[in-house]
C-alpha cells in the first residue's frame, strides 16, 4: 500500500478532482442564460468536494478531516442534483449523464469508506502525523 504523504494521494481526492474537470467540461456547453444559475452552482459544487477533502487533509485531526470529508459529501450530492436538472433541461445527453452518475457513485463509496478509516482512528486515538 502506497503511503500518503499529501491529499493528492487520496483516491476520494483523485476521483473529486476528475469530477471537477468533467463538470469543467460539460458546463462549457450549457446556454448563456445559465451561465450565473446551473452552470454557476454545479461548478461551485463540484470544486467543493475536492476542496473539502483538501482542507480536511490539512487539519491534521482524524475527527476533524472526518468532518471536512462529510461536507464534501454533502457537496457531491448538491453536484448529483444539479446534474439531475441539466439532463432535465436537456443539456446534457444521456450517456454523459450516465458517466458523471457513475463517477459520483464511485467517489461516494471511496469518500465513505475514508470517513469510516478516519472515523476509526479517532476513537481508536490513532495520532495523526506532523
Amino acid at each position: 500500500m502506497k503511503n500518503i504523504d499529501n491529499f493528492e494521494d487520496l483516491e476520494c481526492y483523485k476521483l473529486a478532482r476528475e469530477l471537477r474537470m468533467k463538470i469543467s467540461l460539460l458546463c462549457k456547453k450549457f446556454p448563456r442564460e445559465e451561465e450565473y444559475r446551473l452552470k454557476d452552482q454545479i461548478i461551485r459544487a463540484s470544486r467543493s468536494v475536492a476542496a473539502n477533502i483538501t482542507e480536511g487533509f490539512g487539519r491534521h485531526s482524524h475527527q476533524e478531516n472526518a468532518q471536512f470529508c462529510r461536507q464534501a459529501r454533502g457537496s457531491l450530492s448538491e453536484t448529483l442534483e444539479h446534474t439531475n436538472c441539466a439532463l432535465d433541461e436537456g443539456y446534457i445527453s444521456k450517456a454523459e449523464y450516465t458517466s458523471i452518475r457513475e463517477l459520483i457513485a464511485k467517489t461516494w463509496r471511496i469518500l465513505n469508506g475514508y470517513i469510516l478509516y478516519l472515523t476509526k482512528c479517532a476513537k481508536q486515538g490513532v495520532p495523526t502525523t506532523p
